[in-house]
């Protein structure tokens, strides 16, 4: 006989709590503490140097936690990912070729979401490993390394895929500052 403690059902409710926990405590602060301002304005500056070597869009985004309507619904840091994609017109540059870096604090989730014209270009396990490296220097507390890194990687795929012509000016189709949720 099965206790109701080890239930599935109790399992479950015990692993949505603790994500609901996570999330709800996972503030603004911790945000700060490992992206302090100054930290954010020279992620901005490389963002700006990026562009100026190719016609694509890199957006960085950090959220602490997700929104309760997320988590009610167990949605994943891979669904919020791309709604703020969409949100933060990431999709909408000329060349199809912008690129979100998404960060998730409370669950130390990285999402890379690309537009199409620059993901038909590169295969998914590029992204991943993209990924897995950022999250590799996250875990050692490495905010400006993984994010640093990253950038240059996205970077280096759309200086080959999208470089500016000699002499041509890039249009900044979007912010280069990071976004705090």
């Amino acid at each position: 006989m099965t206790s109701p403690s080890s239930s599935p059902s109790s399992a479950s409710l015990f692993a949505r709590l603790g994500r609901l926990w996570r999330h709800r405590w996972t503030d603004e602060a911790d945000v700060r503490r490992a992206l302090p301002a100054e930290l954010l304005e020279r992620l901005t500056r490389r963002v700006a140097a990026s562009e100026r070597r190719h016609s694509g869009e890199v957006r960085i985004c950090v959220e602490a936690g997700l929104p309760l309507s997320y988590l009610w619904r167990g949605a994943p840091a891979r669904e919020r990912a791309i709604m703020l994609f969409g949100k933060l017109r990431v999709w909408d540059t000329e060349h199809n070729n912008g690129v979100l870096i998404y960060l998730l604090l409370a669950e130390h989730a990285i999402e890379i979401v690309a537009d199409r014209g620059i993901d038909a270009h590169v295969d998914a396990e590029q992204w991943a490993a993209m990924a897995q490296r950022m999250g590799a220097a996250f875990r050692e507390g490495r905010f400006e390394d993984g994010l640093t890194q990253a950038l240059e990687e996205v970077s280096a795929l759309l200086v080959a895929y999208f470089p500016l012509a000699e002499g041509q000016a890039d249009r900044n189709e979007l912010p280069d500052a990071p976004v705090v949720l």
